[in-house]
């Protein structure tokens, strides 16, 4: 089984800075691709940004040039830097990951965090 621990959330003020931590525990072969993702109430859940084994990144545009994804392969981590963040920002946010459980498997897993709660105050 695969676990994903989500932390760092909290309020802050518009033109601040937090970062998420999303921590992935259990028996698998490796992680392939590390999500950002977040929800309002109402609207469906929305693509922040995504970081491959490798490092590559790409992010959605609303938050290009202010979030900033990264992994630490060793400690089975990605992190989420929010800065010059936005009442816009607020939202629930998810990590969400593709796992290869086995080595010999040709298909990858998808797990999801169990949310933290953004709070940007105008």
């Amino acid at each position: 089984q695969v676990q994903l621990v989500e932390s760092g959330g909290g309020l802050v003020q518009a033109g601040g800075s937090l970062r998420l931590s999303c921590a992935v525990s259990g028996s698998f072969f490796s992680i392939v691709t590390m999500e950002w993702h977040r929800q309002t109430p109402g609207k469906q859940r929305e693509f922040i940004a995504t970081i491959s084994h490798d490092g590559s990144t790409h992010y959605t545009d609303p938050v290009k040039g202010r979030f900033t994804i990264s992994r630490d392969n060793a400690k089975n981590t990605v992190y989420l830097q929010m800065d010059n963040v936005k009442p816009e920002d607020t939202a629930v946010y998810y990590c969400r990951i593709w796992v290869r459980i086995r080595q010999t498997n040709t298909w990858n897993d998808e797990y999801w965090g169990q949310g933290t709660q953004v709070t940007v105050s105008s």
